[in-house]
C-alpha cells in the first residue's frame, strides 16, 4: 500500500497585490503594486512584464507604463492573512506560519478525519477562495522542502502533489533556483559549471559542490537536491535572533536618518523580545547602498538587552561605524537591525554599580532597570490602545512608521516570488 504524503506547504498567491484587487474590484486583471518610492509588492498582471518586489517605481513604470500604485491596507492585509490561518486549523493543529502569508501543515493525523491530504489541500483552496475571496496555491509533498517547491510549481492558483517514490521524477527537470536558499549569484556560480536544474545538482559530487560553493552552502544545497530534509513542521518554534528591516527607496545619509529610522526598528524588535520574554547579546545592522551592495556591523555586549533605547544606541553607533568606512557613500537603501545570542529574560536582575564603561548598557545597572521599566509600562499601554498610542519621539512623529516592517520585508526582495 502506498503511503500519502503528508506535508502541505500552502501560500497565498501575490498576497498584497490580491488583497488590493479583493478590496477594490476596479483593480482586479489590472498590473498594480504595492508602494511608491519601492515596489512592495506586485500583482501577476505586473509580474508578467518584469514588476518585482524590491524594485524602484520608477524602473516599474519604464516596464509597465500602466502600472497603477497602491498605498497599502497593512491592518487588512493581517486580518485576511489571519483568517486564512484559521481555516488551516481546521484541518490540523500542526501549522506552522512562516510568514503572514504561507505556512506548513502536517496532515497525517488528520487524513482519518477528513479523507486524503490531497483531498484536505483542495478544500482547503476552495475554502480560502470562498470565505477569504482569495488565490491561494498549495503543494502537497513527503518533506517540507519539497512541499515548498511544488508549491511554487503550482502558482499562481494551483495544487500540485509529488507522490511519495515519485520525488526524482518530479524534481530533476526543474530550475535550480527553486530550491531554497539558491539566489541570483548561486545560480550563475552552478550556471558556469553547466548545473541548471536540480537532477544536474544532485548528479554533482558533494566534493565539486563544496569547492565551487563553500562547505556549508554545497553541503545543503546536496541534501536538498537529494530531497534530504528531515525537518518536521513545528508549531512552538523559538527564533535563535529577531529582526527588522526598513526599504527607504534612496535616502540621504543625514544623523536625523539613521536616529529616526533605526529608533523604529529598535522598538519593533526590542517589543517583540520584550513580549516574548526574550533578551538578545548581539546586535547587528546592515546598511544596503542604494547600489544594493550591503554591509554589516555587530557588536557582543557583555549582558543581554531588550531596552528599546539601548538598543537604538547601539545600532546608531554601529550604522555610523559602517558609514565611516565608506565615506565616498551619500545615500542609502536599507538599514536592517537584528538581535541574536537570545535568551530567557521574564523579570530583571538588578546589579551592583561598579562604574564599568558600559554601566548604561547593562541591564540590570539603575539606568538600564529604569529604562527597562519604562518599556514595559509602554508595552501595557500599546496592549490595551494599541501600538501607536506611546512611544518615542523622534519615531512617532516621523513617516518610518507608516509602512510596518513586516512588509518592508518585501522591498528586500528574499521573500520568494510574489
Amino acid at each position: 500500500m502506498t503511503v500519502d504524503a503528508t506535508i502541505l506547504h500552502a501560500d497565498l498567491d501575490a498576497f498584497y497585490a490580491s488583497v488590493e484587487q479583493l478590496l477594490d474590484p476596479s483593480l482586479r486583471g489590472r498590473p498594480i503594486a504595492v508602494g511608491g518610492g519601492v515596489v512592495l509588492a506586485a500583482s501577476y498582471e505586473a509580474k508578467r512584464l518584469g514588476v518585482t518586489g524590491g524594485m524602484s517605481g520608477r524602473r516599474a513604470r519604464e516596464l509597465c507604463p500602466n502600472l497603477t500604485f497602491v498605498g497599502g491596507h497593512y491592518a487588512e492585509y493581517q486580518r485576511l492573512g489571519d483568517q486564512v490561518m484559521e481555516i488551516l486549523r481546521d484541518y490540523t493543529p500542526i501549522v506552522e506560519r512562516i510568514s503572514i502569508d504561507e505556512a506548513f501543515l502536517d496532515v497525517a493525523g488528520a487524513v482519518r478525519l477528513f479523507g486524503s491530504s490531497i483531498g484536505i489541500a483542495a478544500t482547503i483552496r476552495r475554502r480560502v477562495r470562498a470565505e477569504v475571496g482569495l488565490p491561494i496555491s498549495i503543494g502537497v509533498a513527503g518533506t517540507k522542502h519539497l512541499a515548498k517547491i511544488a508549491s511554487q510549481v503550482a502558482k499562481p492558483d494551483g495544487l500540485v502533489v509529488v507522490p511519495i517514490g515519485k520525488e526524482r521524477d518530479f524534481l530533476d527537470p526543474l530550475p535550480v533556483t527553486l530550491i531554497w536558499g539558491v539566489g541570483p549569484k548561486t545560480e550563475a556560480r552552478l550556471a558556469e559549471s553547466g548545473i541548471r536544474t536540480i537532477g544536474e545538482l544532485a548528479a554533482t559530487p558533494g566534493r565539486s559542490l563544496k569547492h565551487l560553493l563553500g562547505n556549508a552552502v554545497g553541503d545543503k544545497l546536496s541534501s536538498l537536491a537529494d530531497n534530504i530534509d528531515p525537518r518536521g513542521v513545528e508549531t512552538g518554534r523559538r527564533s535563535s535572533s529577531m529582526g527588522a528591516q526598513a526599504a527607504l527607496g534612496k535616502k540621504a545619509v543625514t544623523p536625523q536618518l539613521l536616529q529616526t529610522t533605526l529608533g523604529f526598528l529598535a522598538d519593533r524588535v526590542a517589543s517583540r523580545l520584550r513580549a516574548a520574554g526574550r533578551a538578545g547579546r548581539t546586535v547587528t545592522v546592515r546598511v544596503r547602498f542604494s547600489d544594493m551592495r550591503s554591509i554589516t556591523r555587530s557588536i557582543t555586549l557583555s549582558g543581554a538587552i531588550s531596552a528599546t533605547s539601548t538598543l537604538t544606541e547601539v545600532a546608531v553607533e554601529l550604522a555610523r561605524a559602517a558609514l565611516a568606512d565608506h565615506p565616498e557613500e551619500r545615500s542609502v537603501s536599507l538599514l536592517a537591525i537584528s538581535v541574536s545570542q537570545l535568551t530567557d529574560q521574564a523579570a530583571l536582575q538588578l546589579e551592583l554599580p561598579l562604574g564599568l564603561d558600559d554601566e548604561a548598557r547593562r541591564p540590570g545597572s539603575v539606568k538600564g532597570a529604569v529604562r527597562w521599566t519604562a518599556d514595559r509600562s509602554a508595552d501595557a499601554v500599546r496592549l490595551r490602545f494599541g501600538r501607536d498610542a506611546i512611544g518615542y519621539a523622534t519615531v512617532l512623529f516621523s513617516d518610518v512608521g507608516h509602512v510596518p516592517d513586516e512588509f518592508r520585508e518585501l522591498a528586500e526582495g528574499h521573500h520568494h516570488s510574489r
